[in-house]
């Protein structure tokens, strides 16, 4: 068999390692060609791509980024234009087909899957990786880039505790999240968070205000705000940036924010990472040597599974109020707005 291997989206600690599980697993267990597609689906609109080989599969395990360089195009998007006159669903599938794939590995997030199902709804073939720093893909208990960016985020909030309480301020810290708020309540949990902000759970910012003057009451002089940027403001200052602001209004105690931006999604994946790409690429290899297409792999509990496309596509994994760590949080008097 011949298979086509691509990243989309952003870029995630953790791509390169799946690209070496698919690609490895496939030329040395099932001794398929692999095909790499350079810029997510635009190189499949234009040609740009390259053979993959056990040579230059060599070094990623550790590899931040992508090494097939990634793209946000959507082919399926309205008024998304033509090629030369064609649609880009159609010459995407006469270019898998000039290029004899048998199959095509999509890595990517949600608008990924998205465009994956739609192509499986084509009737090519078309297996996927869930690949994002924000959890929030449908049908997997995590997605790889998840725990990388959980731990950068946590070191530093542990890194800010030393700052807030020798100038007993409130530090504010902005973490990833625009509509799902996984990365702040990991982080925010793991690093010892006073207040926790995330998109899904609305908030009173009177009682925070509340909330850190009992504090500083109780003797404890600083505290420690994880937001994701996300959640609700004024519509023209970042989560970070407002909620500091309101809270020195709230409080007159000094406030400081943190933006960590893309730190987040830069940089080496954590051991974890590395392992469950790995599984995952493996596996979406497996799904295509036994031609099980329209497939998304998936970790539940501790396996490594498979979900139809079908079922992920155009839904949102996102934290509720009784997720096990929001529960326990504020059985600990943790406050959630």
């Amino acid at each position: 068999m011949r298979i086509g291997i691509l990243t989309s989206g952003g870029d995630c600690p953790g791509i390169n390692a799946t690209i070496r599980g698919v690609s490895k697993t496939a030329i040395c267990e099932w001794g398929m060609e692999v095909i790499g597609i350079h810029s997510g689906f635009q190189g499949l609109l234009t040609g740009d791509v390259e053979q993959l080989t056990e040579k230059s599969l060599s070094g990623l395990l550790n590899l931040g980024g992508t090494v097939l360089g990634t793209s946000r195009e959507k082919p399926f998007k309205k008024n998304g234009g033509t090629v030369d006159g064609v649609d880009k669903p159609t010459l995407i599938r006469r270019n898998m087909e000039k290029l004899g794939l048998d199959c095509l590995v999509c890595i990517g997030g949600n608008g990924t899957q998205k465009t994956a199902a739609k192509l499986a709804a084509m009737g090519l073939n078309i297996v996927s990786v869930p690949k994002t720093i924000d959890n929030d893909i449908w049908g997997t208990d995590i997605s790889f880039g998840f725990d990388s960016a959980v731990t950068i985020a946590t070191e530093a909030i542990d890194r800010l505790h030393s700052t807030a309480s020798s100038h007993k301020r409130v530090m504010v810290i902005e973490v990833m999240g625009h509509k799902a708020g996984w990365i702040a309540l990991y982080s925010g949990m793991a690093g010892g968070g006073d207040v926790i902000l995330i998109p899904e759970i609305s908030y009173d910012i009177h009682h925070i205000g509340d909330v850190i003057l009992n504090r500083v009451k109780q003797g404890r002089n600083y505290s420690i705000v994880v937001v994701a940027e996300g959640i609700a403001t004024d519509g023209q200052s970042r989560a970070g940036e407002y909620i500091a602001r309101a809270i020195e209004v709230e409080t007159g105690i000094e406030s400081r924010e943190t933006v960590l931006g893309y730190i987040q999604r830069g940089g080496s994946p954590t051991a974890f990472d590395r392992n469950l790409s790995t599984r995952m690429g493996g596996h979406a290899t497996e799904l295509v040597a036994n031609r099980d297409f329209g497939r998304m792999v998936r970790l539940k509990g501790n396996e490594v599974s498979s979900i139809p496309l079908a079922e992920v596509a155009g839904k949102l994994k996102l934290v509720t109020e009784d997720e096990d760590l929001v529960v326990q949080g504020r059985r600990m008097g943790i406050c959630f707005g």
